[in-house]
Formats: C-alpha cells, structure tokens, sequence
C-alpha cells in the first residue's frame, strides 16, 4: 500500500531573487510538499508520532523561506534537505517553489522549480 502526504499552498512573502529590488521588496510565493511514507501505523493508533507532522513540515518552509537567497533552486534544496534530516519515514520527497509575478519580460503568472528524490 502506497501513502502520500501532501502539505499545499504554503505561502510566504520573502525576499529571494538575483535583483536587488527584489531583496528590498520581496514578493510572494507558494511552496508544496509531498511525501511518500508509510503511516499504516498511525491510521490504526491515531497517534502522530506515527507519522509526518505536517506543523514541522510548515516550519521548516518558512525557517527557510525566511532566509534570503538568490535562487529559488537553493532555497528549494535547503527545504528539501531539512525535511529529510529532520523528518522520519520518508521514503521519497517533493518540494516544489513557485515564485508568484516574476520581475521578467512579459506578463508571467509564476516560475516554480521542483526538487524531487
């Protein structure tokens, strides 16, 4: 049997970005996380020491969102590195960034980079 968590829509306004406007202004963002793990244990105790705590998945995202970056992609891989040092039962990741209107050309909804493993 195959278990999967998700924690969504995890937003955050920091100040990533390669500009310096974007380090004064910030802007926002989303982030996703998922998880493959087992809680077969945790459906029958109800217990949450049996499975992912989605309250330090949260924190962890927001500890690192808080720190300033230029790259979405280093970010991203400080999330994802965090979750599994941090976190028990994981068997496979997904942390997914999108940065909400881009200072690009044109008229761009969001970039978003994925880290999967």
């Amino acid at each position: 049997m195959k278990h999967k968590i998700y924690v969504q829509g995890i937003r955050c306004y920091a100040f990533h970005g390669c500009m310096e406007e974007e380090a004064r202004i910030g802007g926002h963002y989303v982030v996703d996380v998922g998880i493959d793990t087992d809680f077969s244990k945790a459906a029958v105790s109800d217990e949450l020491s049996e499975t992912v705590d989605y309250c330090a998945v949260q924190r962890i995202v927001e500890e690192e969102m808080a720190i300033r970056s230029k790259l979405i992609e280093h970010v991203g891989q400080r999330i994802f590195s965090r979750i599994y040092q941090e976190l028990s039962g994981i068997q496979q990741l997904r942390v997914e960034i999108h940065k909400l209107s881009p200072p690009i050309d044109g008229d761009t909804r969001e970039v978003s980079i994925v880290i999967e493993g």
